[in-house]
């Protein structure tokens, strides 16, 4: 055989086996697969994210979450284990294999990003650190704190900005560390702290499971930036891929006027090739992530489109009563923006 020939040959042979690289999955994704359950990391019970029902079935933003990816990735929302993780165990979990993937409250940050052997996937909800207090205590400016005793949850970007506002006012506090938000709610109510330090929408989920929520005010201060986002492993990029752009079709799907209650019938119908594409009439994407064509309708006939989600669960018409916000859609003033899907 001449050199040309080889060459051409090998060429031949390295092009026929492409197709196969491609279709192979991560490790995360074909173990999920096999095991046909999604392991989920959750918070251990915070209304609006993640909180057990009188049923005992997981409610809120972050549960939807995960039976969207289980959605997604096994064709069933209710394929999913959750596991409840406090803060300071949820990256242990996730780095050790105990769960596929982390949705639960966590900041995006550069060193949680860059140290921890993790990924940090995309924004799903935009908040910022405040403080609730004691209506009595007649407390209108965290500079009026001075000498307080402050609950916070170790292990968490709450802590160090609220030690970095009190030093950079050359302000004194006590802090009461307690793993579980829940431990701190009954902190507060019960005077073993004057304030809570978290993030606003937690303090707001927190308040509405009080005895007499009326009786404490969060302040209209914030003092960080708290991107949420789900969390992978760094070492497969195929898994952080599925979830990244899992969270991307739900904004796209609001975006694109698509509802849990029309999506059928859309991906019926709709000749536009946005929605074609987004719902697996063209299978395009599905490929491009190594997923069935319908990976993205399955997700959004199980808890809807991004507005959806963010409306049933943390809304005005729910017991927490958030407006929307950052967490708006770009076309409407917020930042939530789905990168181009084709």
């Amino acid at each position: 055989m001449t050199i040309r020939r080889w060459m051409m040959a090998a060429a031949a042979t390295l092009a026929a086996a492409l197709p196969l690289a491609r279709a192979a999955a991560g490790p995360t994704l074909d173990g999920v697969r096999q095991r046909g359950v999604l392991a989920c990391g959750v918070n251990v019970g915070v209304a609006g994210f993640s909180l057990p029902d009188s049923q005992g079935v997981w409610r809120g933003m972050d549960a939807d979450l995960c039976r969207a990816v289980a959605a997604a990735v096994l064709g069933d929302p209710g394929k999913v284990r959750f596991v409840p993780l406090t803060a300071v165990q949820r990256f242990t979990a996730l780095q050790s294999g105990e769960i596929d993937v982390l949705i639960r409250q966590t900041t995006l940050t550069l060193t949680r990003d860059t140290t921890l052997g993790l990924r940090m996937t995309t924004v799903n909800l935009y908040d910022g650190h405040g403080f609730m207090v004691r209506r009595d205590a007649n407390i209108t400016d965290p500079r009026q704190m001075d000498g307080m005793t402050i609950c916070l949850s170790p292990g968490t970007t709450n802590e160090l900005v609220t030690a970095d506002f009190f030093r950079s006012n050359n302000l004194r506090f006590t802090p009461v560390l307690q793993e579980r938000m829940q431990d701190n709610a009954t902190s507060l109510q019960a005077g073993r702290c004057d304030a809570i330090g978290t993030d606003a929408t937690q303090l707001a989920a927190l308040r509405s499971q009080f005895q007499r929520p009326q009786d404490y005010v969060i302040l209209p201060q914030r003092f960080s930036k708290e991107p949420y986002g789900p969390v992978v492993r760094r070492d497969d990029n195929e898994w952080f891929d599925v979830i990244r752009w899992l969270v991307m079709a739900l904004i796209q799907a609001e975006e694109l006027g698509v509802t849990q209650a029309n999506a059928e019938e859309l991906r019926r119908t709709s000749q536009n090739p946005e929605i074609r594409r987004l719902l697996g009439t063209d299978p395009l994407l599905g490929n491009a992530l190594k997923l069935d064509p319908a990976w993205a309708y399955n997700a959004i006939r199980a808890v809807g489109n991004y507005g959806e989600i963010f409306e049933r669960n943390l809304g005005p018409n729910t017991p927490i009563g958030l407006e929307r916000g950052l967490n708006r859609l770009w076309t409407e003033g917020g930042l939530m923006y789905a990168w181009p899907m084709r």
